[in-house]
């Protein structure tokens, strides 16, 4: 297929980096360029969320107009909003005790830029993954180079122009096309890489970016699981997968990826039915709603379909909770797969789509034990009104954030580390932990004129009492 005529050709990118390093080793961002910077970024979207929106319902097809407003839209005027509150306290050096050894030393951390921060963002939020982490950059005084999705091309080239309204050309660059310039971009010499996306891919980019020890933030997926407890009624536990679950159709690294249910076959039942009436209650017939979202493209649809025909083919119940079903649209409806088999591919694969599998469990123990025995999650949902079965879940597993009785919320809290662990991820960005990520926590000790290492200058003999003191 040949390349889109407005692609970023792949010999473009090292000298576009080599420009966005040499304006910033030139002209170091301060603090006022930094707040500035974001106040126009600020002013220059909430301008555009009508074009926004547009943008990104034309690459899905069809996106519900008030998702796109808040995912992408409300969600990084609120992070911009949090980064320009704290810019001054975090770039405030800190100090650091030196211990009476070192007195009368001082020390302290300072929070200094990098250079030219790296973002490759996804399509399914396409606003949101690419601008809140090249907020943070801007806001730790980094240049920044973005490649967005090829998936999302009118997106990527709403990103284009609004970033260039922005931006002069030397501080803030973006590079559209498909997968070969994506793959040269991560093979870049950046001081900082931001990569979103999936695991697969998020394994070559790591293997891209070590050639040149670029530092690594990696935002990948997961089957992220919602523990239900036997305690919680279960008319409260379908509204909040619902949400997690149905938002932008089940196309978000955080959705509840499966269900594992405390309890026998009836309330595993009761549950399905409350999910039905949660889906009735919202959408009012999916094909006319324009609350409910589409599959990004042909392939995806493909992908999510071959779940329903193998566990079909394997006996297991599969529930449409809606009946519309439309490949040439693209619109895929919210599903129930019912005690699927583990080693299916529903079951392994991350499934990034409206259908949901539902588990029984004997115990809450099992549950625990379930989840350990596979990767660990991006996010975990503990569903339970006895604390000590949430402390349970808490202490027994690990995922890269969890919101308890209920879904996907802990993304939007601002002072809330949002990352992954193992194969869900590395580092964390959102808010200070971002902003720390994208500088070099520089350490420096002020030495008097007295006093120091000159104590350890040979002869040693005039400090062995000392040191054979301080060793005991």
């Amino acid at each position: 297929m040949p390349a889109p005529a407005d692609a970023t050709p792949a010999a473009d990118l090292a000298p576009t980096l080599a420009r966005l390093r040499g304006a910033w080793q030139r002209t170091r961002p301060d603090l006022a360029q930094r707040r500035d910077d974001l106040r126009r970024l600020r002013e220059a979207l909430r301008a555009r969320l009508p074009e926004m929106a547009d943008a990104i319902a034309a690459d899905f097809g069809h996106r519900s107009r008030h998702e796109s407003l808040v995912a992408d839209g409300a969600t990084v005027l609120a992070e911009i909003d949090h980064l320009r509150r704290h810019l001054r306290g975090w770039m405030r050096p800190r100090r650091v005790g030196v211990g009476w050894r070192f007195w009368p030393a001082r020390a302290q951390l300072r929070s200094e830029p990098v250079g030219v921060v790296g973002v490759i963002s996804p399509w399914n939020y396409p606003v949101n993954l690419a601008l809140v982490p090249l907020a943070t950059a801007i806001a730790a005084g980094n240049h920044v180079f973005l490649k967005p999705s090829e998936h999302t091309p009118r997106s990527a080239a709403f990103l284009r122009s609004l970033l260039a309204q922005v931006f002069p050309a030397d501080r803030v660059a973006v590079a559209t096309g498909e997968a070969e310039v994506g793959a040269a971009f991560a093979a870049l010499p950046f001081d900082h890489l931001v990569f979103t996306g999936s695991t697969a891919v998020g394994r070559k980019v790591m293997a891209a970016a070590a050639a040149n020890l670029t530092p690594l933030t990696l935002e990948l997926g997961g089957k992220s699981p919602a523990i239900v407890c036997a305690d919680i009624p279960v008319e409260r536990v379908a509204a909040r997968l619902a949400t997690g679950k149905w938002f932008n159709a089940g196309q978000t690294c955080i959705a509840p990826d499966y269900v594992l249910l405390v309890g026998d076959a009836a309330r595993r039942d009761a549950l399905a039915q409350a999910l039905g009436a949660e889906v009735a209650a919202r959408y009012d017939g999916l094909r006319e709603s324009g609350d409910y979202s589409r599959i990004i493209n042909d392939a995806q649809f493909a992908r999510l379909q071959g779940y329903l025909d193998e566990a079909r083919a394997h006996g297991h119940a599969v529930l449409p909770l809606a009946e519309a079903h439309d490949p040439a649209t693209r619109l895929f409806a919210p599903t129930l797969v019912l005690d699927p088999d583990p080693d299916s591919a529903l079951m392994r694969e991350e499934i990034f789509g409206p259908i949901l599998p539902v588990l029984r469990v004997e115990s809450l123990g099992q549950a625990i034990d379930f989840v350990n025995a596979r990767e660990r999650p991006l996010a975990l949902y503990p569903f339970s009104d006895d604390r000590a079965s949430v402390e349970r879940i808490l202490r027994g597993t690990l995922a890269g954030g969890v919101t308890v009785n209920d879904t996907l919320v802990h993304f939007g809290v601002n002072a809330l580390p949002f990352g992954g662990i193992g194969a869900s991820g590395m580092g964390a960005y959102h808010g200070r932990a971002g902003f720390d990520a994208m500088s070099k926590q520089l350490s420096v000790l002020w030495q008097p004129r007295r006093a120091g290492s000159d104590l350890l200058r040979p002869p040693y003999a005039k400090v062995a009492r000392l040191i054979d003191w301080l060793a005991r």
